[in-house]
């Protein structure tokens, strides 16, 4: 297992630390609803180091994106941040991930841990044209900082505005004295915040410093468990459950980010444009609980009869929406808001609706 810039930082505040991706990680520290909460309504903050980061450089940096992502990469702007995800050649995902645009020719892609080296070997496979790719996955640590005081908080370590930017931006900016921070806002909870990109020997000094800042705002750290249930009641996917190599973007609802313009061409791109055009025959979907039950990770969604006709990929109880909520993927006829559903749990087949994403409204 590796370690991130900041274990030693977990272990002295009594996380309960699991092996995850490949690395070394914080599953909670004083409880997940408690760490929730705080997300929800204060501040906290995510290790999220065991993330990958890609550097795409030169004059073909921008060509290469269209080709290896669906996305249209050609709208962004320098500061400004995509959602998109590989297409895998087979209708599936190789990753969902973040592009970020420096310039014209430097641009950063954010990866999965647990994907980085399969991404890595993915973007070198599909490099036809030449552009030149760099992997500074373990030379970066990284923090979110999330909720509805995180920017409140952070800016005190920050000579630049940072309280003002939009959703899915980041500024390259001196923090907390540490030159070249990257400082964006795409975040994964549904509650705001930020995500701070540093060398690895900064994140001792930043730790302290951003932990420092918060407190007034009572911050504390936040695990891998709590995380999940953010994410989940926001109805955000996350790799390797509700999106794989088997999973099409169509189906799984991110037709979003897969972009069919004439001046694109990318991976998959006829197939992905046939299923946008005819429809796929399953869809993933949310859902909460009508009879008393949480539904978990690959239990059975089955019809009235029993009969199997899906899997749950994420569930959970929702702490902020005191309800049990779950995602997966079922018959499109059955994906439509109001939808009856069942989730057989425990042998006893208990009966979901299909609602409309996010659960949580914030």
């Amino acid at each position: 297992m590796k370690n991130t810039a900041f274990t030693k930082f977990h272990e002295g505040m009594g996380a309960k630390m699991v092996p995850f991706a490949g690395y070394y990680m914080p599953l909670q520290y004083e409880g997940v609803n408690a760490e929730h909460e705080t997300v929800r309504k204060g501040v906290g903050v995510f290790d999220v180091s065991h993330m990958g980061e890609f550097w795409v450089k030169g004059p073909k940096a921008l060509e290469f994106i269209q080709w290896v992502t669906s996305n249209d990469a050609s709208k962004l702007v320098p500061g400004k941040v995509q959602y998109s995800c590989f297409p895998n050649g087979k209708g599936g995902i190789v990753d969902d991930l973040l592009v970020y645009m420096v310039d014209a020719e430097t641009y950063m892609l954010v990866v999965n841990a647990s994907n980085i080296d399969k991404d890595w070997e993915w973007c070198n496979k599909n490099n036809k044209v030449g552009a030149i790719l760099y992997n500074a996955s373990d030379e970066i640590a990284q923090l979110a900082v999330q909720g509805p005081m995180a920017l409140k908080a952070m800016q005190k370590l920050t000579d630049t505005t940072i309280t003002d930017m939009e959703y899915y931006t980041f500024r390259k900016v001196t923090f907390a004295g540490v030159k070249d921070v990257i400082f964006a806002t795409t975040g994964y909870t549904g509650s705001g915040g930020c995500e701070i990109y540093m060398a690895n020997e900064d994140a001792p000094k930043i730790w302290n410093a951003v932990f420092e800042a918060g407190k007034e705002f009572g911050i504390k750290p936040i695990g891998l468990a709590a995380r999940d249930t953010l994410r989940l009641e926001m109805g955000y996917c996350l790799y390797g459950n509700d999106i794989n190599d088997t999973t099409s973007p169509i189906e799984a609802g991110l037709g979003w980010i897969t972009k069919f313009t004439d001046t694109k061409d990318f991976i998959d791109k006829p197939y992905l444009l046939k299923q946008k055009q005819e429809g796929t025959t399953h869809r993933l979907v949310g859902f909460e609980m009508v009879d008393k039950g949480i539904p978990r990770h690959e239990y059975e969604i089955v019809d009235v009869a029993g009969n199997k006709i899906g899997e749950v990929t994420s569930g959970s109880m929702g702490p902020s929406v005191k309800i049990p909520v779950g995602m997966g993927y079922v018959p499109s006829a059955l994906s439509k808001e109001g939808s009856e559903i069942h989730i057989k749990i425990r042998e006893k087949i208990l009966k979901a609706k299909v609602v409309k994403f996010p659960f949580y409204k914030g």
